[in-house]
């Protein structure tokens, strides 16, 4: 099996400083590539996260990994949109859009194509590599079979597939966490730091059904999709992407890495992950065409 181009996207969550400096040291030592760095989901955090992201940055850079910057999946008011602009405006690090206006401003110059944006079809990408595109990461809901469809006519440009992490369902105007601590979203006090993980919602019967993260609704069950790294090289996917999680991310990372150069069976490194994320509910229904929840097991994979 040929060995594929790893990258860690950004955090999704509101960690603090010190947790985001000791996790990005972990990632310096880690077989991850390329690491993406930025706020996605929630403009207001973005003043403090500043200087933590430039520090990260040389970290990683010392470390020999590629850095990339995204942008915001959803900027609404004219300071988000002031902010992409200046984020496509830089020329250090390349950028990553994760909103459509951020095309506008990265048109005709090299970029990634984030996982937010929708891209569901070959038309969509030839566009998008029209457009400077030089890899495009692929949504979370695909299935196999549409991602073999698009791969057929992605010659020049590199898809990456998402293959773990808690899946992004959706992102808000409005700020579910504030709301539920009875803030609004412009007085929010950044209450969702007090949930590193997302703050879990449960079905009446009590299962863990999504997280809230902010503005953002993620999935409760962690998509992890090992067993399906075949398929998706065969599919012509050439770079895998995982997104941070609690737990240990070297490991996660090192499962993949090691089944991508055929070190280790697809069940040794499903076991590896399950350990590394310590217990969390795995899924990769989406990948398989049907509930995105489900785990689909190695043998119909």
């Amino acid at each position: 099996m040929m060995t594929v181009h790893l990258t860690l996207g950004p955090i999704q969550y509101n960690w603090s400083r010190d947790r985001r400096l000791a996790f990005y040291q972990e990632i310096a030592a880690s077989a991850v590539d390329t690491v993406v760095l930025g706020e996605t989901v929630c403009f207001r955090r973005t003043p403090f996260l500043r200087e933590a992201i430039a520090e990260e940055a040389t970290l990683l850079l010392e470390a020999g990994k590629r850095v990339v910057m995204s942008t915001l999946a959803l900027a609404v008011s004219a300071a988000e949109r002031a902010d992409v602009a200046a984020l496509c405006g830089q020329a250090e690090l390349l950028t990553e859009a994760n909103d459509a206006g951020a095309l506008y401003h990265l048109r005709g110059r090299p970029h990634w194509a984030g996982p937010f944006l929708n891209t569901y079809s070959p038309g969509t990408v030839a566009v998008l590599a029209a457009n400077g595109a030089e890899q495009v990461c692929l949504p979370w809901e695909l299935s196999l079979d549409s991602i073999r469809h698009i791969g057929r006519d992605a010659a020049g440009l590199r898809l990456e597939a998402p293959v773990f992490g808690r899946v992004p369902l959706a992102i808000s105007a409005r700020c579910y966490h504030a709301r539920v601590h009875g803030l609004s979203k412009d007085g929010c006090q950044y209450v969702c730091d007090r949930d590193p993980a997302g703050m879990t919602v449960e079905t009446l019967e009590g299962a863990d059904f999504l997280r809230v993260n902010g503005v953002q609704t993620l999935s409760g069950a962690v998509h992890a999709a090992i067993h399906e790294v075949p398929g998706l090289l065969a599919a012509g996917v050439e770079s895998l992407r995982l997104m941070p999680e609690a737990g240990d991310m070297r490991a996660v990372i090192a499962a993949f890495r090691a089944v991508t150069e055929g070190q280790h069976s697809l069940m040794e490194a499903e076991q590896e992950i399950r350990a590394a994320t310590g217990g969390e509910v795995l899924c990769n229904g989406f990948l398989h065409g049907v509930d995105g929840t489900a785990w689909v097991d190695s043998t119909a994979a």
